[in-house]
């Protein structure tokens, strides 16, 4: 579903339906699939090929039209390429030139001086990876140099909640943990097959 038939890999053209789901998501607050981190991948191909997209009433036509286009599970006819958002009619107003040229003032600016996240969001991304103090310390270190700035307090805010986390809680691998429990009980019927054999052997 995310590449045309005769081809077995994908290019850039999933990521238009990246933007889908992340618009969705946005103005939702859900995705518009049931899926989880833990979900399989048949489970999740099963879902993609089956389940129908919803949409609230008070979206308007234009947005779902331009959603279902993003979302559509056959690539050839999803939009994969700027040309096919340039020419939607629900946005025959938008100045493309303008655009490309990073002529047009943002509705909305991020202030610089203050967090514009939720700094939970920040939190549970580190508790889900593997080794998160490393990866986001190389990531702050990376953007001191690229900006040739020092730390500033709110990444030492940040910081000390990282350490608080690491300390305190205790990363989770449900796979490796479901392994360690299969392995221990192949273990455990090892050694009373062993012992059941030893026992015959003294009969």
């Amino acid at each position: 579903m995310f590449y045309p038939r005769g081809q077995i890999c994908y290019s850039f053209s999933v990521d238009w339906w990246s933007l889908g789901v992340t618009a969705y998501e946005l103005l939702r607050g859900r995705r518009p699939f049931h899926i989880h981190s833990s979900s399989a991948a048949t489970d999740i191909v099963h879902v993609f090929h089956t389940a129908t997209v919803t949409y609230p009433p008070a979206w308007s036509k234009e947005m779902v039209s331009l959603l279902h286009q993003l979302l559509d599970r056959n690539p050839e006819e999803r939009f994969s390429c700027l040309k096919d958002i340039q020419n939607f009619p629900g946005l025959s107003h938008i100045n493309w030139d303008a655009v490309l040229q990073k002529k047009l003032i943002p509705e909305f600016t991020p202030t610089k001086g203050r967090l514009n996240c939720d700094p939970t969001f920040e939190l549970e991304e580190m508790i889900l990876e593997s080794k998160p103090l490393h990866k986001k310390k190389k990531r702050l270190a990376k953007r001191v140099k690229d900006n040739g700035k020092n730390r500033t307090a709110l990444n030492g805010n940040l910081q000390k909640h990282l350490d608080t986390v690491e300390r305190d809680f205790i990363v989770f691998n449900r796979e490796k943990s479901k392994q360690d429990l299969i392995e221990n009980q192949e273990e455990l019927s090892e050694d009373q097959t062993k012992e059941e054999d030893g026992k015959n052997n003294n009969l």
